[in-house]
């Protein structure tokens, strides 16, 4: 599924749900339907994308909400994932058709709720990119910090080296002087066996 696909089954799952008769009902009655729609359009864009193949993680990148939030719409266990679950297997069923009429009373609903939800995702995808920004300025002055660790690691990296090559130097002057040492017995061994 391309993107335009994806697209095409979360706006059928939204509307397909939404203008259920039993969904009308529970929205006319809802006390915070600004909440219970975004929810709706949530599990929509996950189950929609659940079926694109995209993983959670992606989902709830794209979405812009907790991978538990969209674990718990594509598993049913809130009522927006179970109704928007059941408008899917409707429209499987009747081979991909969607026949909508929306109810009066959604309609005068209408406009003002659908601002209403825009509002509303538009101000949670301004509180996500504040916490990633946020987020990110974190990362980054742990980056500077990790940095200065590197650097001076590799400063006491840099010594470490100098030390072990004015070692090793030492160690092959002792090596002469040993193997100096040696001749100069071997020698008087000779002059002493003679």
């Amino acid at each position: 599924m391309g993107k335009s696909d994806v697209r095409r089954l979360e706006l059928a799952l939204i509307f397909g749900t939404l203008f259920r008769p039993d969904v009308v009902e529970r929205i006319r009655n809802a006390e915070d339907r600004l909440t219970w729609l975004d929810s709706l359009v949530v599990a929509a864009a996950a189950l929609a994308r659940e079926r694109a193949g995209y993983s959670v993680r992606q989902i709830a990148d794209e979405v812009g909400r907790t991978e538990a939030t969209i674990r718990n719409h594509l598993q049913g266990k809130t009522e927006a994932g179970k109704l928007v679950k059941e408008t899917y297997e409707m429209l499987v069923k009747s081979g991909g058709k969607l026949e909508i009429k929306p109810p009066q009373e959604l309609v005068s609903l209408g406009f003002a709720a659908a601002e209403q939800v825009k509002e509303a995702v538009r101000k949670e995808m301004e509180a996500t990119l504040k916490r990633l920004e946020e987020e990110k300025k974190r990362m980054e002055e742990r980056l500077k910090e990790l940095e200065a660790v590197k650097a001076e690691l590799e400063g006491k990296l840099k010594e470490l080296e100098e030390r072990a090559k004015k070692a090793e130097e030492e160690l092959t002057k002792i090596k002469e002087r040993i193997t100096n040492a040696r001749k100069a017995l071997e020698e008087t061994l000779k002059l002493l066996e003679i």
